[in-house]
């Protein structure tokens, strides 16, 4: 068992050399983040002076511009290579970093802000693509060492900058942001040394045997904007990553506004988070090694997101020692839940998407989180937490619903592509023989 830990997957990762290094630019990408997630709210409060108001503009620009991104790489991995698409996201995002430190008017770190955002959706997209293509049939094992790698880094980074956050100087924001760029320019070099994954470019550009026997060319490249399986997948992943924000805003706002415990607890929920998603994620990405392990991976979401909505309920009705236990108790299941959702998204967004137009697809697959991240937040806090405890538990409910939801429509789509695929190869053999 030993041989099947964490250091040595590492060490001997699913796509050998180029899975190695990056797997290493994405620690390194996720440590400069965390420097900029745990500073660039204060930064543009106190040094750059924006109210709430023009701060919830930025941020909300912000989101939008990360929807975005995630279609717009994968259309242009159909025809452009990752590895340079993704060094150019690392570039564009070094280049907006520099633009927050000489520039000051409203419009320019709108500007700053969108651009960053968009390419940092676009990098995910590709990583995720970059992954899939190097990792093959073993990409649930990758996806676990990266939850990992980006973990750890993500907590390093966020130390770094609480160093920074307790000098509070002005030089000593900027000094975080120079921290956060360098660490794009050291993915980007990192990423430059690896070789462009086998698959690039439009397969279906290429006629299958039984097309050539028929004197036709080449299938046309489906769109994932015209395929309603596809698109009923990625509505109902939407929900499916709402532990997200149950984690990072649910659980500290209930516990300040509607429990007795202490707010030092709050650190805590991040703690037990990245300690569990460290130890635990390569042991729940067995369950998803295959199509269908995924779908089992997604009911049980649902059920585990249910009990930690109920754990959230019952903590208003006791002291504070109780509620603080019952509220990390529930932090431990939200971290299991996003244990299994990482997983099962990502196989279930390569497994669904035809293999001719796999980038497209996993474009519009990366738009459920950065809707997520837009929604929400907004959803608990304004619905969800408005209702009290039966908000909690309906959303528990909802959750494992759509859940079963979710998995029914999957297995429903893999049978029909693996039916699919069987009539396709049986028309390709009769072509070769005839």
């Amino acid at each position: 068992m030993r041989g099947n830990g964490l250091w040595a997957q590492l060490r001997r990762p699913p796509g050998g050399r180029d899975a190695r290094i990056m797997l290493l630019a994405q620690g390194v990408d996720r440590t400069g983040s965390g420097v900029w997630a745990a500073a660039s709210v204060l930064y543009f409060t106190y040094v750059c002076g924006m109210d709430a108001g023009r701060l919830g503009l930025l941020l909300g620009v912000g989101a939008v511009a990360g929807i975005v991104g995630s279609p717009l790489a994968g259309r242009a991995a159909e025809r452009l290579p990752v590895r340079g698409l993704l060094i150019g996201c690392h570039l564009l995002r070094v280049a907006t970093m520099g633009l927050l430190l000489v520039v000051d008017h409203f419009a320019a770190l709108l500007l700053s802000v969108a651009l960053t955002c968009l390419a940092e959706r676009g990098a995910k997209t590709l990583e995720m693509l970059f992954a899939t293509r190097i990792a093959g049939e073993r990409r649930a094992t990758y996806q676990a060492l990266f939850r990992s790698v980006a973990n750890g880094g993500y907590a390093v980074g966020t130390g770094f900058a609480a160093i920074g956050l307790a000098v509070g100087s002005t030089t000593a924001y900027r000094a975080l942001i120079v921290a956060n760029a360098l660490s794009y320019l050291l993915a980007a070099a990192l990423i430059r040394r690896t070789a462009e994954p086998a698959g690039r470019g439009l397969v279906a550009a290429v006629p299958s045997p039984a097309q050539e026997a028929a004197g036709g060319g080449p299938a046309a490249v489906p769109s994932p904007w015209r395929d309603r399986g596809y698109l009923l997948f990625v509505l109902l992943d939407l929900p499916m990553c709402l532990d997200d924000s149950v984690l990072n805003v649910g659980l500290p706002l209930w516990l300040i506004h509607h429990t007795g415990a202490p707010h030092a607890v709050v650190p805590a929920f991040l703690t037990v988070n990245t300690v569990l998603v460290v130890v635990l994620q390569l042991r729940v990405s067995a369950w998803a090694e295959n199509p269908r392990g995924a779908t089992t991976a997604v009911g049980w979401y649902g059920l585990t997101l249910l009990a930690s909505c109920a754990l959230i309920a019952l903590s208003t009705g006791g002291g504070p020692l109780t509620a603080s236990l019952v509220l990390l108790a529930a932090a431990a299941l939200v971290t299991l839940a996003e244990l299994m959702r990482s997983v099962s998204s990502w196989e279930l967004a390569v497994s669904l998407a035809p293999p001719r137009a796999k980038a497209s697809y996993l474009g519009v697959a990366g738009m459920s989180q950065s809707v997520q991240k837009s929604v929400g937040p907004m959803l608990l806090t304004g619905v969800v937490m408005a209702a009290g405890p039966a908000g909690w538990l309906a959303l528990g409910a909802a959750s494992t619903g759509l859940a079963a939801v979710q998995r029914r429509a999957s297995l429903r789509r893999l049978a029909a592509l693996e039916a699919s695929a069987g009539a396709a190869a049986g028309a390709s053999a009769a072509a070769v023989v005839g």
